[in-house]
């Protein structure tokens, strides 16, 4: 019987690598609109993070989902992702 693979993806902010379905997708859209993906079906590109306030922190200060995106992320997409995972 095969073992099924699962797919791990790495945290910008602790940079472990964790199993996919444990981590967030955030997802920049073709119009650049960045957003949280809790279904991760969202087309575009993908950067994941932990469930953790202090992961999105560390890579806020870093600025590895800018580095991720190629594009500046305003404050209020920061704000509002950091309000989705205080409502979780």
């Amino acid at each position: 019987m095969k073992t099924k693979k699962i797919p791990l993806r790495q945290c910008l902010g602790c940079g472990e690598m964790k199993p996919k379905r444990e981590l967030i997708r955030v997802v920049k859209s073709a119009e650049g609109d960045v957003s949280i993906d809790l279904r991760g079906k969202k087309s575009g590109r993908g950067a994941y993070i932990c469930h953790s306030i202090e992961c999105l922190e560390a890579a806020r200060k870093a600025r590895k989902f800018e580095k991720a995106f190629s594009m500046k992320i305003e404050d209020e997409i920061y704000d509002a992702m950091l309000a989705e995972l205080k409502g979780d």
